[in-house]
């Protein structure tokens, strides 16, 4: 094989799978590692692809933007659906206590609440507290709200969870990867879904397929950390392989 053919090959597989290894291009390719640097070297510069530690991933999976809420609540809007149903049956029993983080996937599980049953519900989301509010107690977090997500952030939003103890979190997150773990493009949202995390007994993940593969600027939270990711059914065997072997509970919806 060409040098230019195997480049070629290189971007569909890693445009395919979102990221990829030094060593695992290597082996697939019958190649030195000092070559497929080269190949990643030549692809980086032509923009096809990004460099990172060890590999590289997709030219779109390293951003700094962030789309309007308006914009991302149309986006994947069955897929989100699903996943919200799924996530359900993570609830804690009449009595429980959650917390909702911001997101509009988390919003669709703050409209899917079961009425019936007697709920504690903390969220630093405006968009939830819409929703749950009059139907289960609830806790808003005090801080500034982030325009651009409805979030609430802050030194008195991460105090606030901090000095909580909730039964479950359902989390959302702008991308994911097994190595860079969980990340969102602002560093004042990341320390409240930080804190968001550590607060729960359960940490329930629910993100639709397309946000697999990205890595935002600030990391909230390693894999290690979370518990259960409900996602999609679009979800690359490898990127859910590569979930479950850190013991995370992956369940497709």
């Amino acid at each position: 094989m060409y040098a230019e053919e195997r480049q070629q090959a290189i971007a569909g597989l890693i445009s395919q799978r979102g990221r990829v290894s030094v060593a695992d291009l290597a082996g697939t390719y019958d190649v030195t590692t000092e070559t497929v640097r080269r190949d990643l070297a030549a692809l980086d510069r032509l923009g096809l692809i990004r460099r990172v530690h060890g590999g590289a991933v997709s030219a779109s999976a390293i951003t700094l933007g962030e789309k309007e809420l308006g914009e991302r609540e149309h986006s994947n809007a069955p897929a989100k659906d699903r996943i919200a149903a799924a996530a359900l049956k993570y609830l804690p029993s009449t009595g429980g206590s959650i917390v909702l983080d911001a997101g509009t996937t988390t919003s669709r599980i703050a409209a899917q609440l079961p009425s019936d049953r007697d709920l504690t519900v903390v969220t630093n989301s405006i968009p939830v507290a819409t929703r749950c509010t009059g139907r289960h107690t609830l806790q808003i977090l005090g801080g500034r709200v982030r325009g651009v997500t409805q979030a609430v952030v802050g030194d008195q939003a991460v105090a606030t969870l901090t000095s909580l103890r909730v039964d479950v979190a359902f989390v959302g997150a702008n991308g994911l990867t097994a190595e860079h773990g969980l990340s969102t493009p602002d560093f004042d949202e990341a320390a409240v879904k930080s804190a968001l995390v550590r607060c729960a007994n359960l940490v329930v993940v629910v993100v639709d397929s397309s946000k697999f593969g990205r890595e935002d600027l600030v990391r909230f939270a390693a894999v290690d950390e979370i518990d259960v990711l409900v996602t999609d059914v679009d979800l690359d065997p490898l990127a859910r392989a590569a979930f479950e072997d850190h013991g995370v509970e992956v369940v497709l919806a």
